[in-house]
């Protein structure tokens, strides 16, 4: 059960950095720090693709 434990912990801690760095995105100024925080992202979750703005 232990095994079970920490990877929930693991995928607790990645949902809630994730959103942190979902909102940096959302109010990012420039391109280069767009382009920062996408690089963190993709390092966390590789398959990750910014939603299409409507």
């Amino acid at each position: 059960m232990v095994e079970r434990r920490i990877e929930l912990n693991r995928r607790y801690q990645r949902k809630k950095k994730l959103a942190k760095l979902k909102s940096k995105l959302a109010a990012a100024k420039d391109g280069r720090e767009r382009e920062l925080i996408l690089k963190k992202i993709h390092a966390i979750s590789p398959f990750w693709e910014e939603p299409q703005q409507a």
